[in-house]
């Protein structure tokens, strides 16, 4: 994940630009923040999926068979 203090970046440019705006070179500081931010949120999120397995209330593993196949591709590399 991001550094607190990458978060912190990003909300002061999102609080400045609200009040002052913000210069050229803080707009591309902020979009290229952004980017980093997207990119460590999505895969922390495939992370979650990939570890993930769906069970009915009887027990049965009902995980789908994309996320399956997903999942073994994942092992593989």
């Amino acid at each position: 994940m991001l550094s607190q203090e990458k978060i912190d970046r990003i909300n002061t440019l999102a609080n400045k630009k609200k009040t002052k705006g913000l210069t050229k070179q803080e707009e591309n500081e902020q979009q290229e923040l952004r980017q980093e931010y997207l990119h460590a949120f999505r895969s922390s999120f495939k992370n979650q999926l990939h570890s993930m397995k769906v069970v009915d209330p009887e027990g049965q593993d009902v995980t789908p068979e994309k996320l399956k196949e997903e999942q073994e591709n994942q092992k593989k590399h």
